[in-house]
């Protein structure tokens, strides 16, 4: 059994005011993501410019922020959100969604893209292997705040969190998430995007790989208290299917546009 390694969810105070990993971890995604991009735009097949991917980048995180916020609102605190509408704008209490962030997300790539005249999915593809850096990160720092800890076990990867008032041995489900979603899922992007895919077939492999990833770390994740799912599924497992249908689907018609193009050319 470990025991957590009391790390100070706070990195530094200013005066009245304290910094949190967790808001440490977000600006080291984005920054790390617009290095990424800058290094992605240069290639000839790219859609976005050097020049254009600091609006990219602001646009993107405008889409994780508020939809991060109104899929945690709607999604996991409906009721909550109903009987206090003002705590919508409060987000310093906590609360953050993935996928009202995905959502967010999209609808801000929907939105540049037409401002850049570009295709919705080459952009998609083109900020999709930069998606994992922010996840991983996020989890680093819901581990440092001891937030969304995993289900009770027996097994010797087992962690004591203090901030647990039952003070069980539990999944580390944060670095199961870190090394998944971020590492795992980044390495399989990066890779399978160093040279030119059918349109859609990089955001298809996103959606797939973190639906799949997800799904199964729910298995070992606490869920939300008061947040049911459907059957015997946890909400988030619930969420990430129509990410895994939508993300198979993008591949086979990549795969089918990429058939029709080579049978084109003989």
């Amino acid at each position: 059994m470990l025991s957590y390694p009391e790390i100070d969810p706070v990195a530094f105070s200013l005066g009245s005011l304290k910094v949190h990993w967790y808001g440490i971890m977000y600006l080291l995604g984005f920054l790390a993501a617009w290095r990424v991009a800058l290094h992605r735009s240069r290639r000839p097949w790219s859609p976005v410019h050097k020049n254009q991917i600091e609006d990219l980048i602001v646009y993107s995180a405008f889409g994780v922020i508020l939809g991060g916020r109104f899929g945690y609102v709607v999604f996991y605190n409906f009721e909550k959100w109903f009987s206090d509408p003002l705590w919508l704008l409060r987000i310093w209490e906590g609360g953050m969604s993935f996928h009202g962030g995905l959502i967010g997300v999209l609808l801000a790539l929907c939105v540049y893209s037409r401002k850049i005249n570009q295709p919705f999915l080459a952009l998609g593809d083109f900020v999709a292997p930069m998606v994992p850096i922010g996840l991983g990160l996020g989890r680093l720092g819901n581990f440092i705040g001891q937030e969304l800890w995993g289900r009770p076990t027996d097994s010797w990867i087992g962690m004591v969190f203090t901030k647990d008032p039952q003070q069980l041995s539990r999944h580390p489900s944060q670095l199961y998430e870190f090394l998944l979603e971020g590492i795992v899922l980044f390495a399989i992007l990066i890779l399978c995007s160093k040279k030119p895919r059918p349109r859609g077939m990089i955001s298809g492999l996103f959606l797939l790989g973190y639906g799949c990833f997800r799904f199964a770390v729910e298995y070992f994740r606490e869920p939300d208290i008061g947040v049911e799912g459907v059957a015997w599924m946890t909400r988030g497992q619930t969420l990430c299917l129509p990410m895994i249908a939508f993300g198979i689907g993008l591949i086979l018609r990549g795969i089918m546009a990429s058939r029709s193009l080579t049978k084109d050319n003989k």
